[in-house]
């Protein structure tokens, strides 16, 4: 604990097994600590960390005040009490969080290793006691313990496949390769011998760099991170591998990512400590009033009873007691902010996090996981949620591949038109057909079967392309058993369906691959492989077939490979793009196939091309490329594959809701753009309804920049004539742009996405650009647009002088995707929104390449799923699946913040009108500190008597049930805007208490003066008017609690009528002659209760100042409700006259729901004519190479040999010199645009014209298609609400009455919604009734379209429908 830390490293020295010679360097050890305290630090660093906290320093302060028996009018215990519970609250709660961290970090670093120590014995020993210098055995789907130097493995050369989805996201596998000089040391008892030694770079964050030398028998050998296995990546599909540990622990690549925590805020904690500020500086301003007070009142009045009332001992003028007197009222006016607060906030948000995790439809049986509240300082933020940035593999999607449809010569299959009744779609049995079918395969069109059993030659011909163009290994470890190395999923998905389907790839050599096709072995002689990489976007082989026969099988992007068909093949292509078009519009991932027959001779003259091209010295890949692209030609097209890359359950629906919610999702992914835009189709981000989609994918600062304001221009330009307004800023902005690019929106070559060289070189003689538009002309922008941008502009966007362009134009759009971004990207994207939107973030992940996003955004939550738990480990909230974020945000996120508010708000108000009653008395007591209250109902005001009713409201309290919250997503917007507790509602608040403070006292005092007991003594004393303001406060502050709640549960109902009864218990035996008897210093208010509650004249008294303080906020309220509801009270006001006046239906909600067809099923809304290429494929370059030089085969020793005299090229060595090349090098003109060019024209269509979830723009269907009532409110709109139920019917249930609709075209504008400026009253969410239909009907008519029969809510609306009727 105090040992010294080692100095920075400048490179690290590494032997193999020698610990002594590594323990002199001090390296870190393998344990991992995330943990803040131990057992003998808690104590002191919790307190310290505590006593930072201003509030908790201020009563400390207090404390020693009062412990100052001239100033102090009040006991010790009224403040150490409260602090000692508030300090042992939060430090019990510390001590919970760290004991889970704890355990988590115990989890890990017991996790088992086997090490290779002193000799040749393999030893178990738990991951923390790893050491720097150990050489670790891994075995198959083992995690990797540390950062690891690969020696030898199983494998042929030294190969191993590793999963980095803790890394980077990705599934699909990756090689490593170890030295070849290690290679070979399989055995324990050789590498107990090695003793080479590393030295490379000290640690650091760089995942895909590494840089170091081994020497080892006199020579050196590079090492780069094509030998390392790093921690948390996982061995796939090799039996065992050797490692040495280079970097351990805290060292490790994926801890060095991690990142630092950072102590997270809610936007309510930072607002309350400046109002906290605000109310200590009015405290100071009254206690500097009553000191001067006391100072007058002391010279002028206080002199002249000197006689026989001296000052006390160290007073001895007016000055010094005004100066006392202001520390003693700055004492008892404290309680304006009572540290009671911050007990009562801290109990409040552990319950809520309680619900969270209690919350059983958040708990996935499946997984046997529940919701998990990992943080309790977060809750009410969930509320106020406007940007949600989420990692899609794993998080939006399943990651699992399914083939799912086909095109074959012009005929489509997998369409299954539903059968009419209950009966469900038959899954097709492949069993009797093919025996070495893949069992968990699925497919339920037969005619695709049938095709094949009849001998279809198209059909033949494509499967035999799915099974020999691909780069799959296959194992077969019994007879039939087959088990496909892919190193896509989708590669895989594909040759699986040619299993099914008859054709089934068995194995591969260098130089064959052995087909089963239709019950017949079949051997093709692979005579080339033409690999895929992202610039070719297509992949293929060519074979000689048993006859001889030579044939080039291709597949690939439809956008590539339908310009080099053969002319013959247009009427196929035709059919077959329309086909795509479909796949696409549904979102699945689509490949082209096409083949082409060689001679003999074209084959011997290509061969001798491609080998002087491969044997080339400069220019390498470019003549490879030329090579391919001369042989990929007049190809004959065969058809085309759709895969489904697998959403979670619920996506769409929770995608669409979210989005009602004004909830803004952007998609930060590692994959490519042609997946992650696919996937932005299939989860209805994306659609075909949007105004316009735009691509950015400039490589320069100038060509991003171009871009950028092209979108801008052009969102402006759609807005405008979609608008029919042409404001003259707008065309003042308009012309800037004019004049700064040299274009307009449309022109230049290389199309909005372009970047084209020249379109730069126009750019880069242009004058300076002209600077974003205004902010409120972005902001008024209508229409829905969705930007996608790459990680290489992206990057460029992020610079200082990008910022504001990139912020400007993404967050107009409704929906933004950047594509192949890298973890600190993905971290500097949220803090960008932070900083420049001031907007509450929720980043969303599952894997360790989210940790950095997740730990930046304001809230992190973890999805526990495929990926390990690095992400739930750094979140503050995880769950299993991504649709119930909609329940953590709308129902429990939003019920947070209006609890929270409203407690907030009640708060303040009795602490006030309990406080502010000491400031009126001052002014007839001589300013001389004395307390209205005795002090133990001071200590128990806020303890006891008030505390249980408002934590029961702020723990308990909803406005509507959950259903309604994800019913009407609009609810949620309050939230967002800050409505319900901001500066104006705490000066209403304030201003309450001070109203109600200024009747419990004068009325009192009015009315006592001159009342007389019924003996005829007179009740103007002290302490009756003591008890009967006190007892005043007791119940006007229960009976405004009362009007405060919204939901009344057994706690309110016990802890606000109980809190009263104990008041009165209390007081009594507080004022009993027992108590007095005991402790006759202590209790001076001696049977005053008694005598005074038996006065009627007192309880009028209350009474009257109850009526006083209550009526009005009463009347307030009501006028309110009935002038300006808010949007929550006309869902609970049209819920109960639905209950009421609901007439039985002919069938239940959920019935009408499922008639709507489903989201999957269906294609909803027209579909548009443009063009759009569904193309995705998760592939990598190299693996062609690699197959080719025969290092991943198991070959006998001679037949290597002779392969490897014509393959001598080190295909690690290829990988590495491609990768800087591609990086640099930019796309053609084409590509850069919108990435689906026309297969026929070579156009560049906007990306747009893809199916919507809510089958048409959200802003005609909530504006036009909802349900009305008429205009006078609220008869008229409860009565045509209980006629026309908000239920979840099909469009043509969803249209008004005519005579309603008449009224409305009559007499009611279009619905607008309209905001006071700085908020309105508590909740203030001014509302036209036209914009209360549109949020309470519009959602319910588009959810009738979108078929999402599992939308929460649903279920619940047919029970209460069944239950009225």
């Amino acid at each position: 604990m105090f040992r010294k830390r080692p100095p920075p490293e400048e490179e690290r020295r590494v032997r193999a097994n020698d610990r002594e010679y590594n323990e002199k360097f001090q390296y870190a050890s393998n344990c991992i600590m995330t943990s803040k305290y131990n057992i003998i630090t808690f104590l002191p660093v919790n307190l310290f960390e505590q006593f930072q906290e201003v509030a908790n320093t201020y009563f400390l302060f207090l404390l020693i005040l009062q412990l100052i028996p001239q100033i102090s009018s009040l006991s010790w215990f009224t403040t150490i009490v409260p602090l000692a519970l508030v300090l042992s609250i939060t430090a019990v709660k510390d001590a919970t969080d760290d004991y889970f961290r704890h355990k988590s970090d115990n989890q890990v670093n017991n996790r088992q290793s086997q090490v290779l120590i002193r000799g040749s014995s393999l030893q178990k020993e738990k991951w923390m006691n790893v050491r720097v210098g150990d050489i670790i055995k891994l075995e198959n789907n083992q995690f990797v313990a540390a950062d690891l130097l690969l020696l030898s493995s199983s494998e042929p050369h030294g190969l191993c496949y590793i999963e980095t989805a803790e890394l980077d996201g990705e599934t699909n596998l990756k090689v490593r390769q170890s030295v070849s000089v290690t290679s070979e040391l399989g055995d324990p008892n050789n590498l107990a011998l090695f003793n080479g030694e590393v030295v490379c770079e000290p640690p650091n964050n760089k995942l895909d760099r590494f840089c170091g030398t081994l020497y080892w028998r006199e020579r050196k050998y590079n090492l780069t991170n094509q030998n390392m296995l790093l921690r948390g990546c996982v061995l796939r599909n090799t039996e065992t591998c050797y490692g040495l540990v280079i970097f351990a622990g805290p060292d490790t690549k994926l801890m060095q990512n991690s990142g630092r925590t950072k102590f997270k805020r809610t936007s309510i904690d930072r607002l309350m400590n400046t109002l906290v500020l605000w109310i200590f500086g009015f405290m100071v301003c009254m206690g500097v009033i009553l000191a001067v007070g006391n100072a007058v009142w002391e010279r002028e009045v206080g002199s002249l009873f000197q006689s026989y009332l001296p000052w006390d001992p160290p007073v001895d003028n007016f000055v010094f007691s005004a100066f006392l007197s202001f520390w003693s009222y700055v004492i008892i006016l404290n309680t304006v902010v009572p540290i009671s607060l911050y007990v009562s906030v801290e109990v409040i948000r552990l319950g809520h996090s309680y619900f969270i995790n209690w919350d059983q439809k958040m708990f996935c049986s499946q997984c046997n996981t529940a919701a998990e509240a990992r943080t309790t300082t977060l809750n009410e933020e969930l509320g106020q949620v406007e940007y949600i940035f989420s990692d899609k593999t794993g998080t939006l999607t399943q990651n699992i591949m399914t083939f799912n449809k086909c095109s074959i010569n012009g005929q489509t299959y997998g369409e299954v038109t539903e059968p009419v009744g209950p009966q469900l779609k038959i899954r097709l049995d492949f069993a009797p057909f093919n025996p070495l079918a893949d069992p968990n395969f699925c497919f339920y069109d037969d005619t695709l079967l049938e095709s094949v059993k009849v001998g279809d030659s198209h059909t033949h011909e494509f499967f035999r392309l799915l099974s020999l163009c691909h780069t799959v290994m296959s194992e077969e470890k019994s007879e039939g058993e087959l088990v496909y190395k892919a190193q896509s999923p989708d590669e895989g998905a594909l040759v699986t369906a040619a299993r099914n389907f008859g054709f089934v790839f068995r194995s591969r050599t260098p130089g064959t691959i052995t087909t089963t096709e239709m019950g017949r072995p079949v051997t093709y002689t692979l005579l080339a492989i033409l690999d895929f990489n992202n610039i070719r976007k297509r992949m293929s082989v060519i074979v000689r077939n048993p006859e001889g026969k030579i044939r080039l099988y291709c597949k690939g992007a439809d956008t590539v490979l339908l310009e080099r068909l053969h002319p013959c093949n247009q009427k196929l292509m035709n059919i077959t793009s329309d086909h795509l078009n479909e796949y696409a519009t549904d979102g699945l991932r689509t490949l082209a196939l096409a083949y082409r027959d060689l001679s003999e001779d074209e084959w011997e003259a290509w061969s001798e091309s491609h080998r002087t091209a491969d044997k080339a010295t400069d220019c390498r890949e470019d003549r490879l490329a030329a090579a391919y692209e001369q042989i990929e030609q007049d190809m004959m097209l065969l058809g085309a594959t759709a895969i489904e890359d697998k959403l979670q359950e619920g996506v769409p629906e929770t995608i669409a809701v979210l989005s009602l919610a004004n909830i803004k999702i952007w998609v930060l992914t590692g994959d490519k753009q042609e997946t992650a835009v696919n996937i932005g189709y299939s989860c209805k981000m994306l659609t075909d309804d949007m105004t316009e989609v735009f691509i950015i994918s400039g490589h320069t600062v100038q060509s991003v920049r171009q871009e950028l304001r092209r979108a801008r221009e052009r969102m402006i330009e759609l807005s405008r004539t979609r608008d029919g307004v042409k404001e003259e800023g707008m065309e003042a902005w308009g012309e800037a742009c004019y004049m700064g690019n040299g274009f307009k929106a449309g022109q230049g070559s290389g199309g909005l996405g372009g970047g084209g060289a020249a379109g730069e070189k126009q750019l880069q003689c242009s004058p300076p650009p002209p600077p974003p538009p205004p902010s409120h002309l972005m902001d008024n922008i209508s229409g829905e647009f969705a930007l996608v941008i790459n990680g290489h502009s992206l990057a460029h966007a992020l610079e200082a002088d990008m910022e504001m362009e990139f912020v400007s134009t993404a967050c107009t759009c409704k929906a933004v995707i950047c594509c192949r971004v890298t973890p600190l990207q993905k971290a500097q994207v949220v803090e960008l929104i932070k900083k420049h939107k001031k907007a509450v973030t929720l980043a969303i992940g599952d894997g360790a390449n989210d940790v950095s996003m997740i730990k930046s955004a304001h809230i992190g939550v973890g999805i526990s799923g495929q990926e390990g738990i690095q992400a739930v480990l750094a979140s503050d909230y995880s769950f299993s699946q991504f649709r119930f974020l909609q329940r953590l945000l709308l129902v429990h996120g939003r019920w947070s913040y209006l609890r929270m508010c409203r407690f907030l708000c009640y708060f303040f108000y009795k602490n006030f009108a309990f406080t502010m009653v000491h400031f009126w008395f001052g002014f007839f007591c001589g300013f001389s500190a004395q307390t209205v209250y005795d002090q133990y109902f001071i200590t128990l005001y806020n303890i006891v008597y008030t505390s249980l009713p408002v934590l029961a409201m702020g723990i308990f309290d909803q406005d509507v049930p959950e259903q309604r919250s994800l019913e009407y997503p609009k609810l949620y917007e309050p939230g967002q805007l800050n409505l319900l507790f901001n500066k104006r509602q705490f000066f209403i608040c304030i201003a309450q208490g001070i109203y109600t403070s200024v009747v419990l006292f004068f009325v009192p005092y009015a009315v006592l003066s001159d009342a007389t007991q019924s003996t005829g003594e007179p009740l103007a004393d002290y302490q009756t008017f003591a008890v009967t303001t006190a007892t005043a406060l007791v119940i006007v502050v229960s009976v405004q609690i009362a009007l405060d709640t919204g939901f009344w549960t057994l706690f309110n109902h016990v802890f606000v009528w109980g809190s009263l009864g104990s008041y009165f218990t209390i007081m009594l035996a507080l004022h009993s002659q027992t108590l007095f008897r005991i402790f006759p210093n202590q209790f001076h208010f001696v049977g005053s209760a008694q005598s005074t509650l038996l006065q009627p004249v007192v309880w009028l008294t209350i009474g009257l100042a109850t009526a006083i303080c209550i009526v009005p906020v009463l009347a307030i309220r009501f006028l309110k409700l009935d002038l300006k509801p808010q949007l929550s009270d006309t869902v609970r006001h049209t819920q109960l006259v639905l209950q009421k006046k609901r007439k039985p239906l002919g069938r239940s909600v959920g019935g009408v729901w499922r008639g709507t067809g489903s989201v999957s099923e269906g294609r909803l809304g027209a579909r548009g004519s443009s063009r759009r290429s569904g193309y995705a494929f998760a592939h990598q370059e190299g693996f062609g190479e690699l197959i080719t030089s025969g290092k991943n085969m198991r070959l006998s020793s001679l037949a290597l040999a002779t392969f490897a005299s014509r393959h001598s090229s080190s295909w690690i060595d290829t990988l590495r010199r491609k990768k800087p090349a591609h990086t640099h090098t930019p796309p053609s003109t084409s590509e850069e645009g919108s990435p689906a060019p026309s297969c026929v024209s070579g156009s560049v269509p906007p990306l747009s014209n893809s199916s919507s979830v809510l089958g048409g723009s959200q802003d005609t269907a909530i504006e036009e298609e909802t349900v009305t009532a008429a205009a006078e409110y609220p008869q008229n709109v409860l009565a045509s609400s209980s006629q026309t139920p908000p239920t979840l019917a099909p469009d043509s249930e969803a249209e008004p009455p005519q005579d309603l609709s008449q009224n409305l075209n009559a007499g009611i504008p279009t619905p607008k919604s309209v905001r006071c400026p700085g908020g309105d009253s508590s909740g203030g969410w001014m509302l036209t009734l036209g914009t209360m239909q549109e949020a309470l009907f519009g959602w319910r008519s588009i959810a009738a379209r979108t078929g999402a029969s599992n939308t929460p809510g649903v279920a619940s609306d047919a029970k209460e429908e069944n239950h009225t009727a």
